[in-house]
């Protein structure tokens, strides 16, 4: 039997991205419908989820995609409210490559820490720089439940202070804002930290490498960026834990390959049971396994 996605995309044109990565995944055939809303997808969902039998329902998923996280986390929930008993099939949430491109970066730099151990940052501190993005966001959440003390960064005091509530309320951890405008406040927001990672705007330097190489207390630098100049300056893009000035380095090349692999691996995974949900914590636990 024919194993069949079907693509609910929030935005008007359907991701080629995740489209490619389908295809690559596993899945036979692509079914990609787009400017999805919470309050459109009950026709597509239902007519998944009450065709195939018991047996064969696993050989049919959903994979809730588009540019906005947000938009992506309501549809992932109003799909799950058309879900009963047996009536499901497997859904996987990766709004604008978030949750995949989060949970490869984190993975990689906690590789040789904490093995089994759910909190191997407990009583460390981490900061997000430019953290208020989608990518930002879940790396923050994901680092606060390895038991960091997470700062996340943005020039715009508001801004910060928004984004970490949102973090500390889905991931149930402590998320500090901090703004970050001037060389005082970076310094600031860096003070003590073990992890430092950047999540900026395409293109646009957060970190000197003038600043870092200084900062003693620093252990792992990560940039999930592939838009030069880095985020964080000195790191180069296919950096996969090499030490530059007594820290490990990651690059936006080496996530991005291991976020290549573990979306893959997701989309296979949908196909093996019909009742599997995909979020952030899920995909964390996937890419946890392919860089043990």
């Amino acid at each position: 039997m024919k194993k069949l996605l079907f693509q609910l995309d929030t935005d008007a044109c359907p991701s080629t991205f995740d489209a490619v990565v389908a295809h690559d995944g596993g899945a036979d055939h692509l079914i990609p419908l787009a400017g999805v809303t919470p309050e459109s997808c009950g026709p597509a969902v239902e007519g998944v989820i009450y065709t195939r039998g018991p047996a064969h329902k696993k050989n049919s998923a959903l994979f809730v995609g588009g540019s906005d996280l947000a938009e992506g986390e309501a549809l992932l929930a109003a799909v799950r409210r058309h879900f009963h008993g047996g009536f499901r099939v497997s859904v996987m949430l990766d709004s604008n490559g978030a949750n995949t491109t989060a949970a490869a970066a984190v993975a990689l730099m906690l590789a040789e820490y904490g093995e089994g151990d759910d909190t191997p940052l407990a009583g460390q501190s981490a900061v997000v720089l430019a953290g208020t993005g989608p990518v930002g966001q879940r790396i923050a959440g994901l680092l606060g439940r390895a038991g960091a003390a997470v700062r996340l960064s943005s020039r715009a005091p508001g801004r910060a202070k928004a984004a970490a509530e949102r973090v500390a309320k889905r991931f149930e951890a402590p998320c500090e804002p901090v703004a970050v405008s001037d060389k005082t406040s970076l310094a600031g927001a860096l003070a003590g930290s073990r992890i430092a990672v950047a999540t900026g705007a395409a293109g646009v330097r957060l970190l000197p490498e003038a600043v870092w190489r200084e900062r003693g207390a620093l252990e792992v630098l990560a940039d999930p960026g592939t838009t030069p100049p880095s985020g964080i300056e000195g790191l180069e893009p296919f950096d996969r834990g090499e030490v530059r000035h007594g820290k490990r380095t990651y690059g936006g090349l080496a996530i991005g390959s291991l976020k290549l692999r573990l979306h893959r691996a997701c989309i296979a995974r949908l196909f093996e049971r019909n009742d599997q949900v995909l979020d952030v914590e899920e995909i964390y636990a996937l890419a946890r396994t392919l860089v043990a």
